[in-house]
């Protein structure tokens, strides 16, 4: 198995200094940062998981987390970003679970949130599990459960059940539609941005009923693929 030892000491022999000070700035969070792209990580986490037992590998997640280093943050979430987890993904959905309250950079959150994606396909029950983010405090929070859900508007043959989740999502963005935080208005254009492409109606009947209420250039983002936009409002400047 891959300790939490040996794979700090492989992630740091890949660190870039001149990245990382780069990082640090882009990223704008007090930790540490090792200037590593991504692929490079993820070559890592492949060999970490297949040397290591479900049980271990959660170990391991669990432990580069608690790092708070920027890529062992990372690292832990692709560690958990598999479609079927064998066998049982019960223990990888709660740890997910555990880090969502401390996101506080959008880099972390969305490396998690694939994960999490992954998650709840596999069950989609689990769902419900997100309906107390959309309230929370912590606007990285709110903001997970619509990037978390992101499969659902992107889904080409959704089922009865697929369409209840949709509707229940868009339900949750609209409600975050007066978020005047950035990050907010974003992801509610991010998500109906994806839907337009596979369920233009539905994306364009809550333009019609919040669009007034997003801002400009989150209006025209959400509507980029649709091709009448008459009967949506103007956003908010």
């Amino acid at each position: 198995m891959t300790t939490r030892k040996q794979a700090l000491t492989a992630l740091y022999a890949l660190q870039d200094p001149a990245k990382s000070i780069e990082s640090a700035a882009y990223h704008k969070v007090e930790r540490t940062y090792l200037g590593i792209a991504v692929p490079k990580i993820e070559d890592l986490t492949d060999q970490w998981r297949n040397d290591c037992t479900l049980e271990e590998r959660l170990d391991l997640a669990r432990d580069l987390w608690d790092s708070n280093i920027h890529e062992a943050r990372v690292a832990a979430a692709k560690l958990l970003t598999q479609a079927r987890i064998r066998p049982d993904d019960k223990g990888a959905w709660e740890l997910i679970l555990t880090w969502v309250p401390q996101f506080d950079a959008w880099a972390i959150a969305d490396h998690v949130a694939i994960a999490g994606q992954k998650r709840l396909v596999a069950d989609p029950s689990r769902i419900d599990d997100l309906e107390a983010w959309t309230t929370a405090e912590p606007m990285w929070t709110r903001r997970a459960a619509l990037v978390m859900t992101l499969p659902w508007a992107k889904m080409n043959n959704p089922k009865e059940a697929d369409l209840a989740i949709r509707d229940r999502v868009l339900t949750w963005a609209g409600g975050y539609v007066g978020d005047k935080d950035w990050f907010m208005q974003k992801v509610v254009a991010w998500w109906l941005r994806d839907l337009s492409k596979h369920d233009a109606e539905r994306a364009r009947k809550f333009l019609a009923e919040h669009g007034h209420v997003m801002r400009t250039w989150a209006r025209k983002e959400a509507s980029k693929y649709l091709e009448d936009t008459a009967q949506i409002p103007v956003g908010k400047d």
